[in-house]
């Protein structure tokens, strides 16, 4: 059982990274093993709609979406981590998480690996970037996991972090949900299997005629 690790920051070792670590490490204690990606230091530019991926099941731009995609197509769960900036998650991690679920989207099913998103703020404005990034496992019948507060952290730096007792209290809670949702679910698979889905329909409104 494997989450893929995906931190958003540019500061490789500052406050999202901080929160993830906890997360991790509590996975790691139980069983699941991580896999890390640093997105917020790579070149990455959004995507452009041209549709090639929907026969290629990979990004037209070969760059770390590419990458990522393998991993994520052999993982049981998703953890996203990103700062908080005007309110809203790290650009550079949208234009990923836009291309890698789009690209990926006739090339595996993601139903059932469940999803986290870990948020790191300075202030205020964390919970809309929660709202963000949570949004992409929605779509994608993904179970969100959750935890016994918001799944966020504060301070300006990595040290600050270390002075949130109860936001690395609720990465740890997270960690722990995280990897029972995932245990559940595998042995779901075995026993009932997984939900089918319905395809096919697709509202546009377009008249032909």
């Amino acid at each position: 059982m494997k989450v893929l690790v995906i931190n958003g920051s540019p500061h490789t070792h500052g406050c999202t990274d901080r929160a993830l670590r906890e997360v991790e490490t509590t996975l790691n204690e139980n069983g699941i093993e991580t896999v890390r990606i640093n997105v917020g230091v790579k070149d990455v530019r959004g995507c452009i709609a041209c549709l090639s991926c929907r026969n290629s099941n990979k990004c037209v731009f070969n760059d770390i979406v590419n990458e990522a995609a393998p991993l994520f197509a052999e993982c049981d769960g998703l953890l996203i981590g990103t700062p908080t900036y005007y309110a809203g998650a790290n650009g550079q991690l949208l234009a990923f998480l836009d291309r890698l679920f789009y690209s990926t989207a006739g090339a595996f099913d993601k139903t059932m690996k469940v999803g986290a998103a870990v948020i790191s703020s300075r202030r205020a404005g964390s919970t809309s970037a929660f709202d963000e990034i949570n949004k992409y496992f929605t779509i994608s019948s993904m179970p969100i996991v959750s935890s016994t507060y918001w799944n966020e952290v504060h301070g300006y730096t990595a040290e600050d972090v270390e002075k949130d007792k109860e936001g690395l209290q609720t990465m740890r809670n997270l960690g722990l949900n995280m990897a029972f949702l995932i245990k559940a679910i595998k042995s779901a698979k075995e026993t009932i299997g997984i939900p089918s889905q319905e395809r096919g329909v697709f509202t546009s409104f377009f008249d032909k005629d």
